[in-house]
């Protein structure tokens, strides 16, 4: 039993030309493609799906001067599922043999602001046939008139590219998702009601419900990741205290009876994840369709009073999802390389600038993005920690670069590794995991005792 995974949607780049030839075409085809790509490289270090990864652009294979190339294209999109188009021209092009037919997929078309063949001719009349045939269409138009060779995207042209781009993936990502209401009506209040026209028609996405129940079946049955829910309790005991109980005492919950509510509005939380999107844990427990989820992009805890008198209701989970402002990016893989992680770190300076924290989890990882962050300029404007010690990691703690380093006790791991075999051979019983300790050593205690005794 495996969970669905939906291919992450990309946008399509469609250069498109002057299909005439004896070199009218032929003097366009650089030009033409140069912006295609131009458009590509702008949106892929700029443009994030929700999971924090760079979207990827496809460009047709060929720039786009009649209905058989236009044909090619949306085939190619179609392979590589494609959920947006941009057309590029810095030139007049046959409009109703070359722009893209799909009602389902949001468009736009850049008309080159040039002094030779202005892309705004084109522009116009494509715009005009989006209208006649009911297709919207969103018009970039650049306010600064530029050369035929000028390669650059000029700043009105960029802003306007990354807000259709950023409305036009949002808009192609839900589509075909479910909204997950999980019960009805809350306690006869209308705007609680699910306008099931309005996610279907207008955003093609599904209506999912379930009862509140199967919340409550999931709680009894243990339907859900133990280890997950001990790691969010933990969390939950440092972070969430708990406030004044303005209740008469005789109505006031006892220290046992609100550490089981915390468990339990944890656990729903949970859950209430789980239902949308799975869980493959859950497969491993014998709970293979609860596994799969509703390919939910978003949800309601709709919280009726009858459930509500009687067990707790979701504000927990609006309250994680309002205070959650910390934004993870996706991990990247170095293959313990130094210079790939280095490559890495400038890439993400790059494309972040607003970037709060960083970490390196091994030794050549942590030395490529300290130097990175030191060559560009980025120490002590953002929290960089590295994992071991050796010198070159213990300098930059010195400098600043790093705010510290996590290192491990090699006499720990030797000492309990060979205890824990020993024990193992004289059958007697291991816990299952063990603790061999590190230090985090900082810039306050790198010359102490006990860090002195970890660096290497």
């Amino acid at each position: 039993m495996s969970q669905f995974k939906s291919i992450p949607v990309k946008i399509g780049i469609r250069p498109t030309i002057d299909g005439r030839r004896l070199g009218v075409r032929e003097s366009l085809e650089d030009q033409t493609m140069r912006m295609a790509k131009s458009v590509a490289e702008l949106l892929q270090s700029h443009i994030r799906h929700t999971d924090g990864t760079f979207v990827e652009c496809v460009i047709a294979d060929t720039c786009i001067g009649g209905v058989a190339e236009a044909a090619a294209c949306a085939e190619k999109f179609k392979l590589n599922n494609v959920g947006l188009t941009i057309t590029v021209t810095p030139c007049w092009c046959y409009g109703s043999e070359t722009i893209d037919m799909d009602p389902h997929m949001p468009k736009a078309i850049w008309g080159f602001n040039g002094t030779e063949r202005p892309g705004a001719v084109y522009l116009a009349a494509a715009l005009a046939g989006h209208s006649q045939l009911g297709l919207p269409a969103f018009s970039i138009y650049g306010t600064e008139v530029q050369e035929a060779n000028d390669t650059r995207i000029p700043a009105d042209v960029k802003e306007k590219l990354l807000r259709f781009a950023r409305a036009g993936l949002a808009v192609a990502t839900i589509r075909g998702k479910s909204y997950l209401s999980i019960g009805s009506v809350s306690m006869g209040i209308a705007g609680s009601i699910v306008n099931q026209q309005f996610f279907q028609e207008y955003l093609g996405m599904r209506n999912e419900y379930v009862d509140m129940t199967e919340i409550k079946r999931r709680l009894d049955r243990k339907i859900y990741d133990q280890e997950e829910v001990d790691l969010a309790l933990s969390w939950v005991k440092q972070y969430c205290k708990d406030g004044i109980d303005v209740n008469s005492p005789e109505n006031q919950r006892s220290p046992e009876e609100r550490a089981e509510l915390w468990e339990n509005v944890v656990k729903m939380t949970i859950i209430a994840r789980d239902l949308m999107v799975g869980n493959p844990k859950l497969a491993k427990l014998n709970f293979g369709e609860e596994a799969l989820g509703h390919n939910a992009i978003a949800a309601g805890f709709q919280g009726q009073r009858h459930w509500t008198d009687h067990l707790p209701n979701g504000g927990f989970m609006d309250e994680v999802k309002k205070q959650h402002d910390i934004k993870l990016m996706e991990p990247l893989y170095s293959q313990s390389d130094m210079v790939t992680a280095l490559n890495q770190t400038i890439d993400v300076l790059t494309s972040n600038p607003d970037l709060t924290a960083i970490f390196g989890a091994n030794e050549p990882t942590a030395v490529g993005m300290a130097r990175a962050i030191k060559e560009r300029g980025f120490a002590g404007k953002l929290v960089a920690v590295g994992f071991d010690g050796n010198q070159d990691l213990q300098n930059f703690v010195r400098d600043g670069t790093l705010e510290g380093i996590v290192v491990q006790s090699s006499y720990q791991m030797g000492y309990k590794g060979v205890n824990t075999i020993n024990k193992i051979i004289k059958g007697e019983k291991v816990d299952k995991f063990i603790d061999t300790g590190v230090v985090f050593v900082t810039k306050d205690n790198i010359d102490s005792e006990e860090a002195k005794a970890v660096l290497y």
